[in-house]
């Protein structure tokens, strides 16, 4: 699964340096297909970084090579490809003396520093891990966000639709994220929902509607779904404590969770 992840970032870093070179070469209306390429591929290490922890933990193969192993992936699928997209995309046209490349570099250094961070907390052993919470905005979540506005940016430009200076909040958001991400803010793992998770009906139509949703128009809710997710560790502190079990923890946890000691910690 952590190789999965590695390769969908290596191939979204392939993809955004085709167009960069055969974007001169174009005779006709330029396509953005390798941005495209790009932009899913970046979501594709999502879902194999979500279930390569889970993996782990479900075969008791945890392990310090692991998690070295899924933190370097993480720093090229989500730190090196969305910082390379953006620049491609967006900051590229801000004038200045290499402006937009320290700007992306920002976001790399942020997130490459929250992975190390997370190894460092994990070595540390599991009482100083114990927290279901990571520590700042996971960067996989931090890259689904860039990611997924990047394509409804995209989106607005084959369309034609004049955007002008608003393009540049997406670097806004980008700035934002670097700093949640080496941040304190608490962000929910979701490691109390599992493969056995039971909900009620509501929570299951809702998760069905939701699905059919993303298929239906995916450029709309995919920036949604990681924009909610990152604005709901921001209130997170204000919400209730038994919404937030409702939310985040299967209702039978503590009956499937074995006693004694966790075997180790949700990977970044």
């Amino acid at each position: 699964m952590t190789a999965g992840n590695l390769f969908c970032g290596f191939c979204a870093i392939m993809n955004i340096l085709t167009y960069w070179m055969e974007e001169g070469k174009a005779t006709s209306v330029p396509t953005y297909a390798h941005y495209y390429w790009a932009i899913g591929l970046i979501l594709g290490a999502c879902l194999f970084d979500a279930l390569d922890g889970r993996i782990a933990r479900m075969v008791g193969e945890e392990s310090p090579f692991g998690r070295e192993f899924d933190s370097l992936a993480d720093t090229v699928s989500f730190g090196v490809a969305p910082a390379l997209l953006v620049h491609d995309v967006v900051l590229r046209d801000i004038k200045g003396d290499h402006i937009g490349w320290f700007i992306s570099f920002f976001y790399l250094l942020c997130g490459t520093m929250r992975l190390a961070r997370f190894n460092c907390t994990a070595a540390a052993g599991p009482s100083a891990g114990a927290s279901k919470d990571f520590q700042g905005c996971p960067i996989p979540a931090a890259a689904g966000v860039i990611s997924s506005l990047t394509l409804l940016l995209l989106d607005l430009y084959e369309k034609e639709q004049q955007i002008g200076a608003w393009k540049y909040a997406l670097v806004v958001v980008m700035i934002i994220l670097s700093l949640l991400m080496f941040s304190s803010v608490p962000y929910p793992s979701f490691k109390g929902l599992g493969w056995k998770t039971k909900r009620s009906f509501p929570w299951v139509l809702g998760a069905m509607l939701v699905l059919m949703l993303v298929v239906w128009k995916p450029k709309i809710m995919f920036p949604t779904l990681f924009l909610g997710y990152l604005f709901y560790g921001l209130i997170r502190p204000w919400v209730s404590k038994r919404w937030i079990k409702e939310i985040e923890e299967d209702e039978d946890e503590e009956e499937v969770q074995p006693a004694g000691p966790t075997s180790g910690n949700p990977l970044p």
